[in-house]
């Protein structure tokens, strides 16, 4: 087993080999390079949001707000990137344990975007579930490294992937603008929100439910435009509200130095790691 593990790219090490960080700086850079290239490709051609305001559903999100998360999420992981050329050790080691998810996530998520421009939305809705079960296997391994490692490769992408599947999958269905789809929708988006609490509550991750608080404001702004007189905004709007609220709560008193979570921090806690335990 313990051989098998050495072979595994997505084993947890208690070490890195120089070869094995030289080939995650760059598959990590190469990927990531090939995810911003079709993403800026197919947005700069219209392509991406085109079908997102053909296909209209319940799901549909505002282009404006929707893109500012993902140049922020690009900048952030070109961020996580530069940490693996870090001259410290731990955060190499930190970088380089996560590296093998986020290089699958970059190629699926560049898969998706040339699957879902076409239009494939079927085969584009397997990929969104192939990576959302890499990075849940990724987030229930690893979500104890400081933040700078966990939002741009983790808890962002997971957010995403997680809204998309929404997303694409009311496009896939027919008559995705119907009243029948609408209803399912209307109950479906408050899982937004419960996914974001979970998360909140048991990891105090406040990146994962700050990234759904941004997305659920696409949501609600595009319905808003779209509908007026309609639940599906006004429930994304509700959402985007609590999860952003709840993310102060938790994010403040750890900001302030003043972590009122379930047990008193001790005088050694990283700073960096707190948020994301529930020490």
């Amino acid at each position: 087993m313990a051989n098998l593990n050495r072979f595994n790219p997505f084993g947890r090490r208690e070490a890195h080999s120089t070869a094995a960080v030289t080939t995650y700086k760059v598959l990590s850079l190469l990927t990531w390079l090939l995810s911003v290239f079709v993403s800026v490709w197919y947005t700069v051609h219209g392509q991406i949001w085109n079908i997102n305001y053909l296909h209209r559903s319940a799901f549909t999100m505002n282009s404006v707000l929707a893109s500012i998360f993902w140049i922020v999420l690009f900048l952030l992981q070109l961020g996580y990137i530069g940490h693996l050329f870090s001259n410290n050790t731990e955060i190499v080691h930190a970088a380089s344990s996560v590296g093998s998810h986020f290089i699958v996530n970059n190629l699926l998520h560049a898969l998706f975007v040339y699957l879902f421009v076409h239009p494939h939305f079927h085969w584009a809705e397997v990929v969104l579930i192939l990576n959302f079960i890499n990075l849940v296997s990724l987030y229930f391994r690893h979500n104890t490294y400081p933040r700078f490692i966990h939002a741009p490769v983790v808890s962002g992408p997971l957010a995403w992937t997680f809204v998309a599947i929404y997303w694409n999958g009311a496009i896939m269905v027919p008559h995705q603008d119907s009243l029948v789809a609408r209803v399912f929708a209307n109950i479906f988006i408050w899982s937004l929100l419960a996914f974001g609490l979970f998360f909140l509550g048991v990891y105090n991750d406040y990146t994962m439910s700050f990234s759904l608080s941004v997305l659920a404001a696409a949501i609600g702004v595009a319905q808003f435009t779209h509908h007026i007189v309609a639940l599906q905004w006004i429930f994304a709007f509700t959402i985007m509200a609590i999860l952003f609220l709840a993310t102060l709560g938790v994010a403040v008193p750890v900001w302030t130095g003043r972590d009122i979570r379930w047990r008193k921090r001790t005088v050694d806690t990283d700073a960096e790691r707190a948020p994301l335990l529930n020490e």
